[in-house]
């Protein structure tokens, strides 16, 4: 199936590994260009440079707490490549603990970045994008199942899903598109570091994919795949809902 991806531009946050880059490779792969972002400097110059250079991918070392960035992404799609269509929004993860432990400044830190971050590259976004454009928020699992030890992403990550459909509503007359995207356990550096917080990262992960019906960890292109499909035209009448990513684990209707 022809996703209609060829020379659409897409902004792409926290992708020089992980989620955001695994769907960056995938929309290029089906002829997309796109702009990545990382606060690292020398990884998100590698990673574009893995995707094709400046003719595929352009890096830019960024960071969501800054007001700045997220007219600076779409300023870099505009300039580089003419145009954009849409973002895949990720922000790493929050530090684990549960919620009743983890500091006040963890939870500030942790709003300003995940939450407010978001919400406001989704606005900037938004405003930049034409009849067609989306919007996809990588999210978790948690958003509706709380994971135990991650007390900070069960609180924030069901508040961006509220978010995502608000905002949808919001832009939905103007044809603009915002889904959210719940990676289960997928094998990213984020889950390794869980697995080896745990003391037993082998009997870690054994019980993990004892719980997925698929019974194995996911791979980052599975979830690449699923959001290049969502902010590509052949997903044209999806907005406003969120979609597991997970081997089958939520058990939520």
């Amino acid at each position: 199936m022809d996703l209609g991806l060829t020379d659409r531009v897409y902004v792409l946050t926290g992708a020089s590994r992980g989620l955001g880059y695994a769907t960056a490779q995938c929309l290029v792969a089906d002829g997309a260009r796109v702009v990545l972002s990382s606060r690292n400097a020398d990884a998100v110059a590698s990673a574009a440079e893995r995707l094709g250079g400046p003719q595929r991918a352009v890096g830019l070392t960024a960071d969501l707490t800054d007001p700045e960035t997220p007219g600076q992404l779409v300023a870099a799609a505009q300039e580089h490549f003419g145009r954009l269509d849409g973002a895949l929004i990720s922000v790493g993860g929050p530090p684990p603990g549960n919620a009743a432990s983890v500091s006040d400044e963890q939870w500030r830190r942790s709003f300003e970045t995940i939450f407010l971050g978001t919400v406001r590259a989704v606005r900037t976004v938004a405003d930049a994008l034409p009849e067609g454009g989306a919007i996809g928020l990588v999210l978790s699992t948690s958003a509706r199942s709380p994971m135990p030890g991650l007390g900070i992403s069960n609180g924030l990550r069901p508040g961006l899903v509220g978010v995502a459909k608000d905002v949808a509503d919001d832009y939905g007359p103007r044809g603009v598109r915002v889904l959210g995207l719940l990676p289960g356990r997928i094998l990213t550096d984020r889950s390794q570091q869980l697995f080896d917080a745990s003391g037993d990262p082998e009997r870690t992960r054994a019980e993990a994919e004892a719980r997925i019906p698929l019974r194995r960890i996911g791979d980052p292109t599975e979830f690449g795949r699923v959001a290049a499909f969502v902010l590509s035209p052949a997903a044209s009448y999806l907005t406003g809902l969120t979609v597991p990513v997970d081997g089958g684990a939520l058990r939520a209707l």
